[in-house]
């Protein structure tokens, strides 16, 4: 017990945050994984789900302070950067939270500690974890101690279509982007491509072009601007 407390204690000092019940902490460091054998230890699936939405309410906030000026298209590309699974991973590493994992003996043999997906599951489910203790706002203040550095260090946001689809969709826990070329008109010396680009759960939107590329591009685009992420442009 005393070296569980121990690293316990290493981890709050880096969140920022002293967690009034241990068991709390402990449900949230732990993996779906132990629920295999006979152990009943309860898992931190339930919540890593409050803690997704804690830490999206408290990005948007932030970027919303820090880019006053960006437009909706433009917030929505910095936030989906900073809430999907691979920056939540960055921060868990950051501060250490993999060695205080509690995972199977078979997934920690395979690397589990290291695995962006477990490591981001188990940052928001410790931000969950706050915020039932605690409250929104100490789960707020965490989330500025954490991301604040990569909000204001972040690169300019490409406006590419595809790209900003591709990380609107990752933000949303959807499938990636598919693009099929549904028709081509013209002469082959100039052709017309009509391209359609489908995500599981989402209405389809079609693009032209001269080329396959361009008219992927318009169809991207067509649908960002129909879920209202980035104005509708032409990309030939």
């Amino acid at each position: 017990m005393k070296r569980k407390a121990r690293k316990f204690k290493q981890l709050e000092e880096a969140v920022g945050y002293k967690f009034k019940s241990e068991p709390l902490l402990e449900r949230a460091l732990t993996h779906a994984s132990v629920r295999s054998g006979r152990s009943t230890r309860a898992d931190n699936e339930r919540l890593e789900f409050v803690g997704d939405r804690v830490l999206g309410l408290a990005v948007a906030e932030m970027l919303s302070e820090s880019f006053p000026d960006a437009n909706e298209g433009e917030l929505a590309r910095r936030y989906n950067r900073l809430v999907r699974g691979e920056a939540c991973a960055r921060v868990a590493r950051r501060i250490g939270l993999g060695p205080s994992l509690i995972l199977s003996d078979s997934e920690a043999e395979s690397g589990g500690r290291e695995k962006d997906t477990i490591l981001a599951d188990a940052m928001e489910a410790v931000l969950g974890a706050i915020f039932l203790e605690a409250g929104f706002d100490k789960a707020r203040n965490v989330v500025r101690q954490l991301w604040q550095d990569t909000i204001e260090h972040a690169p300019q946001v490409s406006a590419d279509p595809k790209s900003a689809l591709q990380e609107w969709s990752q933000g949303r826990g959807l499938e990636l982007p598919v693009y099929v070329e549904v028709a081509r008109k013209g002469p082959d010396h100039a052709p017309r491509f009509t391209s359609e680009v489908r995500i599981t759960g989402v209405a389809a939107a079609r693009g032209e072009g001269a080329s396959k590329r361009a008219a992927e591009q318009a169809a991207a685009s067509a649908l960002l601007a129909r879920e209202g992420v980035m104005k509708g442009s032409t990309h030939e």
